[in-house]
């Protein structure tokens, strides 16, 4: 188990990022894909549960987004030069098994971490949110930017290890276990309950 301090539900967010179809789909097999959204459900259930804050992240791009991605930036070029991702497509919408309600935080970015090309920081704070659980995917991309950008902000984080995953296993695999431990708590679903107090 776990070392990591107990959680407080009132100064907690759950960052559930880019559980979008188009995002999903770069995953290896689909019943993988079912185990994980089956766990970050649980997840943010018992974040609800305990009083706790969720915010959902999506990536999505308007004409405007793309014509600003300049043609030097390696990541994103290529969608807009494709024009994929769209805001408004079906397949950039957030997964309907985790479904944002009324109170929750629901942000659209348009590069990998959640918080440089939105407002997210912002309405976290006026929460009173010191504490992100992260779950999301990718590992090496929304996850690893997220948690480098939030640990800089000085929050305390922590990062669901079976909330997270990434087409490549072995990326996964060293961004768990040596480098984001530096960065932030890595606990699994289980102790997140333990953690939440939830019986």
């Amino acid at each position: 188990m776990s070392t990591a301090p107990a959680l407080d539900p009132e100064h907690t967010a759950l960052l559930v990022l880019d559980f979008q179809p188009a995002i999903l789909a770069a995953l290896p097999g689909g019943g993988s894909c079912e185990a994980l959204l089956g766990r970050v459900e649980g997840a943010v259930a018992d974040i609800r549960a305990k009083g706790g804050t969720i915010a959902h992240v999506r990536l999505g791009f308007t004409e405007t987004d793309w014509d600003a991605i300049p043609a030097v930036n390696k990541s994103f070029a290529p969608l807009a030069r494709h024009r994929v991702m769209h805001h408004e497509d079906s397949t950039t919408a957030i997964n309907e098994r985790l479904a944002p309600r009324d109170g929750d935080i629901v942000v659209r970015k348009i590069r990998y971490g959640a918080m440089s090309t939105t407002d997210l920081d912002q309405q976290l704070r006026e929460r009173n949110i010191t504490t992100l659980v992260v779950s999301g995917v990718s590992t090496s991309g929304a996850v690893l930017s997220t948690v480098i950008d939030a640990a800089d902000r000085d929050y305390q984080l922590y990062v669901l290890s079976d909330g997270v995953a990434d087409p490549d296993a072995e990326v996964h695999n060293a961004l768990l276990q040596r480098v984001l431990p530096s960065r932030a708590h890595v606990i699994d679903t289980a102790e997140l309950r333990t953690l939440l107090g939830v019986s």
